[in-house]
């Protein structure tokens, strides 16, 4: 059975940021490990709420799992606890719980280490613009972006003499540590800038920042499917830290509108104007579809803003596969003028349906009545 997030934060679906995250802090300090030294159950459960928080507490991330459940956040790069190991575990537990109070905490589950530290972040995103029907039937686009690598010149230390020394501030480790109440907190040193070290001969190059930015492209198969806000991960592209890790390329995409066609999330719409006397007929028109045009034989009597599906002639979800609706609207259209000749046929064609623009009906005579006594009454 799968977990409901929803369900381990104790909130409703329809629950906003500001409660998704007061429900997470209230949680996270209940199942703490420093709050529960030893208990196994309470572990797995803080690590579970910060699983859940990482999931709803953010907008896109909830998007996908609202629409595609767990599965969808996996095909995003969304990573579970329990695939993880405990090293990994804590340092994400670590970055979730800084970002909400405002600081880290040490001692969980059990012990505290010195969690590595980047001058920058390994991950990187840019974004790139599709035509609306580059995103429906998918393409190939060549995207060009910049990423970050350690200076060669100093061997990514920032140093001209390649050195440098321990801070003192920090004794090296990055952190500085305070206590409050049952909690420890922790927070990057200001004086290294969490790097544990200080440099004294800042190289050149790279003006002692330790690293260069490079231009780089890349060839991205864009699925077909894909929508405006959609992200694509390309793994290994991103930036390059000293040890030669490489993070992850996030393509962000936007989509152009199409003059006709509206896309909602796999439904297609589009607005069909057809003349008063095609809907008071019935006819049968043709209507443009994605992939070219189709036959919408009209009922006699047809009305404005009347909707009609056409199944399976939308869009192809990315990640299921399914395809969506197209959904044509009726616009019905009336002549603006219209001659004397065109009035005189159009009075023959009421007279012929028992219609006389001066027949009493009796239903609205009361009506009337009713209205006329409103203003002789008193």
């Amino acid at each position: 059975m799968e977990i409901d997030y929803y369900e381990v934060l104790e909130i409703s679906r329809d629950a906003n940021k500001d409660e998704i995250k007061k429900a997470y802090r209230k949680l996270a300090l209940k199942y703490h490990p420093d709050r529960n030294q030893g208990d196994k159950e309470a572990e797995e459960k803080f690590k579970l709420v910060n699983e859940a928080y990482q999931a709803l507490g953010d907008e896109k991330k909830r998007s996908i799992y609202d629409r595609y459940g767990k599965s969808g956040l996996d095909s995003q790069g969304f990573s579970h606890y329990s695939d993880m190991n405990s090293e990994d575990i804590m340092d994400d537990l670590s970055s979730i719980f800084e970002s909400v109070f405002g600081g880290g905490f040490g001692g969980g589950f059990g012990r505290s280490r010195q969690r590595k530290q980047n001058k920058y972040p390994l991950d990187i995103e840019t974004t790139i613009t599709l035509e609306f029907n580059e995103a429906i039937f998918g393409c190939k686009k060549e995207i060009n972006y910049t990423y970050k690598k350690p200076c060669e010149a100093c061997e990514g230390t920032g140093s001209l003499d390649k050195k440098t020394e321990t801070c003192s501030a920090c004794g090296g480790k990055g952190q500085v540590y305070y206590r409050q109440g049952f909690m420890t907190f922790s927070q990057p040193c200001d004086v290294c800038n969490g790097s544990g070290k200080v440099i004294k001969n800042k190289c050149p190059k790279c003006n002692g920042k330790g690293f260069v930015e490079d231009n780089a492209k890349v060839t991205v198969d864009i699925p077909e499917g894909i929508d405006n806000n959609n992200q694509i991960r390309i793994t290994g592209k991103g930036n390059i830290n000293s040890n030669g890790e490489k993070g992850d390329l996030y393509v962000r995409v936007l989509v152009k509108e199409d003059e006709h066609f509206v896309r909602h999330n796999d439904d297609i719409y589009i607005e069909v104007p057809i003349f008063f006397t095609q809907a008071a007929l019935g006819e049968t028109i043709t209507i443009p579809t994605l992939k070219g045009k189709d036959e919408l034989k009209l009922p006699v009597g047809t009305n404005d803003k009347q909707q009609f599906t056409f199944k399976r002639k939308g869009v192809k979800n990315v990640h299921t596969k399914r395809e969506g609706n197209l959904i044509v609207q009726i616009q019905i259209i009336y002549p603006k003028k219209i001659n004397s000749k065109q009035k005189e046929l159009l009075k023959k064609l009421q007279d012929s349906f028992g219609y006389e623009s001066n027949l009493k009906n009796e239903k609205f005579e009361s009506v009337f009545d009713k209205i006329k006594n409103w203003f002789t009454k008193g």
